[in-house]
């Protein structure tokens, strides 16, 4: 009887024909079949599906991450004023590079509506022209907001600064932190 035939086999007054099989089947191992480590998670950096893949949310995903722990962080690795103020100045270099790359995105945005426009109005395409122009004053709103937070942060105030004052106080708590760990805690 062969390997097939055990799946096609007839039952005979109630008795099922099973063959032994002598060979030792080998073990294969876990692994094979079974993954140990977690599988890797899509990251979730601000890459989701937006409307503006580059636009506002690109700034505000910038804004919005936490510095205070990253201060806190730094000041543990090298706790210098001079580390300190070196990376205040790499963060508004990051916050104006963000900046450009908004308000870079929507330039380049608004001359593809233009064009859209304007071709599309030459043929008649009344709703679409309104739904451009529509989306036009939406780029030209969130490219205003990009303006003022750029003002704002160039004269250190607003959400900009913000940012920068986070960190400060996340580096000063990591310096807190040192101090009282090396010498508040010490018994004399």
């Amino acid at each position: 009887m062969s390997l097939f035939d055990i799946f096609n086999r007839q039952r005979q007054n109630g008795h099922s024909h099973t063959v032994a099989i002598d060979t030792a089947i080998p073990d294969i191992p876990e692994a094979t079949f079974i993954e140990k480590e977690a599988p890797e998670k899509e990251q979730p950096d601000g890459k989701s599906a937006m409307p503006f893949n580059g636009g506002i949310h690109l700034l505000y995903d910038f804004l919005d991450k936490n510095y205070e722990s990253k201060g806190y962080n730094d000041a543990l690795i090298n706790p210098d004023a001079t580390h300190l103020e070196q990376n205040v100045i790499a963060l508004k270099n990051d916050l104006e590079r963000s900046i450009r790359k908004v308000k870079t995105f929507y330039e380049d945005f608004i001359r593809q509506i233009n064009f859209h426009i304007t071709s599309r109005s030459r043929t008649g395409m009344i709703d679409t022209v309104e739904e451009l122009t529509v989306k036009k004053e939406i780029a030209e709103s969130h490219i205003s907001q990009v303006k003022e937070i750029e003002e704002q942060a160039k004269l250190n105030e607003g959400v900009g600064h913000g940012i920068i004052i986070s960190y400060t106080r996340g580096f000063r708590n990591g310096l807190a932190a040192i101090s009282s760990h090396i010498i508040l805690n010490k018994n004399f």
